[in-house]
């Protein structure tokens, strides 16, 4: 009897089991998965410009070292280091007092040979008149012309020195080679000065030249006037612009690099020359290039994903990067335009997950 009571309720403890099993079970297939709520953005092509990022320095495109031409003492000097003058505009006076006496007296010379040459012309014009007649020796005539032709040279001589002294008179003024900025004045009011003692630096800043580098593999794509752009630290956010106008014909062996410049005006006077300035070397105008925004694209590993939104799921995508353009960022390749790429809640998606955009 006991025997039949406990295999009864063994019985009914095990369909009680089953009943609960069932009901998990049926509970469980009932319930539904829930979709990870995500934001998306379509992929787009933009205009971009195709850029090559460089560094270099700013010079002047001209520069000169200002030297003394005549001997002698500094009498005054008329500029300072940062002043701005004009070509030709005098510079420095260098005993201007002596060498324009030394003009003067030449002058004087060549008169005074115009003089003798003029009267030995009137001799030699009365001999040769004499001579027709028969009345002046052919000596006399002789000694007229030697006298004459003496006095031409003379004159000529005469003429010349006063050249060499007006020519030293005006090489005692100091006068800038060309429109220019004073960068040092070397020589002082007082100074003995020769021929060849610097007295000025000049540096001419209305036009500077911003030499970069590129690589040799960017050779064929380097050429006259093509635009550069870049900043400097004086300025932040502020942008300049040139235009190439020399390449090196040789690479640096030790970089694989080869030297450009681009010429910049500077008519406002607000980069020096020596800045260091970073930008870039734009090769082509407005390239049709394929964006998505930044926050899309997961990087592990050396290795670029995006998820992909195909209806109400996900795939995970691998993407070759590019170029990161503020917000957006180029790729190359792996995906294509009217996609739409997730840009956020990646941390809880995989392949073949459902997901709801929400705007």
């Amino acid at each position: 009897m006991k025997f039949d009571l406990m295999v009864c309720l063994l019985a009914l403890m095990g369909l009680l089991e089953v009943g609960c099993s069932r009901e998990a079970a049926s509970s469980r297939e009932a319930k539904p998965v829930s979709a990870v709520p995500v934001t998306a953005a379509a992929v787009a092509t933009l205009p971009v410009d195709r850029t090559l990022p460089i560094v270099g320095t700013l010079y002047a495109k001209d520069s000169a070292l200002v030297s003394a031409e005549v001997e002698g003492k500094v009498e005054r000097t008329l500029v300072e280091f940062g002043d701005r003058v004009k070509a030709g505009q005098e510079l420095a006076w260098i005993d201007t007092d002596s060498y324009t006496a030394l003009a003067h007296q030449a002058q004087a010379r060549v008169e005074q040979s115009k003089a003798l040459a003029h009267g030995a012309e009137q001799d030699l014009n009365r001999q040769q008149a004499l001579r027709k007649t028969g009345i002046a020796a052919p000596s006399d005539l002789d000694a007229a012309e030697a006298q004459a032709d003496q006095s031409r040279a003379a004159l000529k001589a005469a003429e010349a020195a006063a050249a060499v002294a007006q020519l030293n008179l005006d090489r005692s003024r100091i006068r800038a080679p060309f429109d220019a900025a004073v960068a040092d004045r070397i020589a002082s009011a007082g100074d003995f000065v020769r021929p060849g003692s610097p007295m000025f630096r000049m540096v001419n800043d209305g036009v500077l030249k911003f030499i970069a580098q590129a690589p040799e593999s960017f050779a064929p794509q380097v050429v006259r006037d093509l635009p550069v752009v870049f900043t400097v630290d004086a300025h932040p956010g502020k942008r300049f612009e040139g235009k190439v106008f020399l390449i090196s014909p040789q690479i640096n062996l030790a970089t694989r690099m080869f030297d450009f410049g681009a010429l910049v005006p500077n008519a406002d006077c607000l980069l020096k020359a020596g800045t260091f300035a970073r930008g870039e070397l734009v090769l082509e105008r407005a390239v049709p290039t394929r964006v998505v925004p930044v926050a899309s694209v997961l990087s592990s590993s050396g290795v670029s994903r995006v998820f992909i939104v195909q209806g109400n799921s996900v795939q995970s995508r691998v993407v070759k990067t590019g170029r990161v353009l503020g917000d957006r960022m180029e790729i190359v390749s792996g995906v294509s335009d009217g996609e739409s790429v997730v840009t956020s809640g990646h941390g809880k998606l995989a392949d073949g997950m459902a997901v709801e955009v929400r705007k």
